[in-house]
């Protein structure tokens, strides 16, 4: 399975909204392939999660790296935002080497179709949360330079690879 190419900035694919993805279309071998490739292609460039609209779909789809290995989030809805919000440092596979402040919620609780089509609702906090709110932003089109403060660039960063 091949490596997938990710879009950057400012190609006008990473500012459209996503559709959602048929149940119908869940279960089709396109989509089970496209997942792996995407998984294969974020385990490659170091990145911590990868939206569709990164590699050229609008779909929303979205998947993780945890410590388990990568999930997908097909379909993913916040449904609860905590009140207390925190600021950490984000970047992205799209915007190389560019990096940026971003006040995000705590906690957070959603709820998405696992690769099978089953529902799942799921509480998460810390650097989990701040992963996903970046990547579903990603599914509105909103990038995390929209919402970053001290946006820097940096030459020899090297990502977190895993998540909790």
């Amino acid at each position: 399975m091949p490596i997938l190419k990710i879009i950057t900035q400012p190609n006008p694919i990473l500012r459209k909204k996503s559709t959602e993805i048929d149940l119908k279309k869940i279960k089709a071998p396109e989509l089970k392939s496209l997942i792996s490739a995407m998984a294969k292609t974020m385990t490659k460039t170091d990145g911590v999660g990868l939206a569709a609209p990164q590699i050229g779909k609008n779909i929303r789809l979205v998947l993780i790296n945890s410590k388990d290995g990568a999930f997908c989030l097909i379909n993913p809805k916040i449904i609860k935002k905590s009140f207390a919000r925190e600021l950490g440092e984000e970047g992205c596979l799209s915007i190389p080497g560019i990096f940026g402040k971003v006040k995000r919620h705590k906690k957070i609780t959603l709820t998405y179709l696992n690769q099978n089509g089953k529902k799942i609702k799921l509480a998460a906090q810390g650097l989990m949360a701040r992963v996903m709110q970046h990547e579903i932003d990603h599914l509105d089109g909103i990038l995390f330079i929209d919402k970053a403060i001290e946006v820097e660039e940096k030459s020899n960063y090297k990502p977190k690879r895993d998540l909790q």
